[in-house]
């Protein structure tokens, strides 16, 4: 399955790879859903790096603060590198916290599926009427899909975080939708689904 085109999301996995052999990184986002789903690969990069990481990038690449959104921008070629640091950033929680739950899937750090799910619930309410919210939606159901997805440890973090919020949130995304046709999902199996995840949200 795909979303972006091909050469995009290679020369993204190219990069991303070639900054885990010298910095140290939480991968997140799109690229970090894959890993665990292997549904769609991301043209984007998006990084949670402490400071004495980020200080050595800035030597290599020509890294921005973007003031506004709290947090760190660089780009290679076409290839957006989007970088959150702990104490300053908040990509859905406070990036200090995210380092508190990850796991290492094929050698990247990455925050458990409950953690990342938060995230990619705040990219999502950002942008949801664009091309990328659309992609984040596809990667929150790729998530409820392809993983063993703990509902009650996420539910318990929403709560630990006060981010009750995204919970109704989720419940009305999931009621309003009705067919995703990129993960080959009509209907009729999209309905059966979503009643088994909504009676799991609590």
């Amino acid at each position: 399955m795909t979303y972006y085109h091909d050469l995009i999301t290679q020369k993204s996995w190219q990069v991303l790879k070639e900054l885990s052999k010298s910095y140290k990184f939480i991968l997140i986002g799109g690229w970090a859903v894959y890993l665990y789903t292997k549904a769609l690969k991301s043209k984007d990069i998006d990084l949670i790096m402490e400071f004495e990481a980020l200080s050595k990038l800035k030597l290599k690449l020509d890294v921005t603060k973007n003031e506004r959104l709290k947090k760190y921008e660089a780009r290679l070629g076409e290839v957006e590198i989007d970088i959150y640091a702990p104490f300053y950033s908040d990509p859905g929680l406070r990036a200090e916290e995210v380092g508190k739950w990850t796991t290492n899937i094929e050698g990247f750090t990455v925050p458990k599926p409950e953690i990342l799910m938060i995230l990619k619930q705040k990219a999502y309410a950002a942008r949801k009427n664009s091309s990328k919210g659309r992609k984040d939606l596809l990667d929150i159901l790729s998530f409820f899909l392809k993983t063993d997805f703990d509902w009650d440890l996420y539910s318990d973090l929403v709560l630990k975080y006060k981010k009750q919020e995204f919970l109704r949130e989720l419940r009305e995304t999931l009621k309003n939708t009705f067919e995703i046709k990129e993960l080959n999902l009509n209907r009729h199996t999209f309905s059966r689904l979503k009643k088994a995840w909504l009676k799991k949200l609590r």
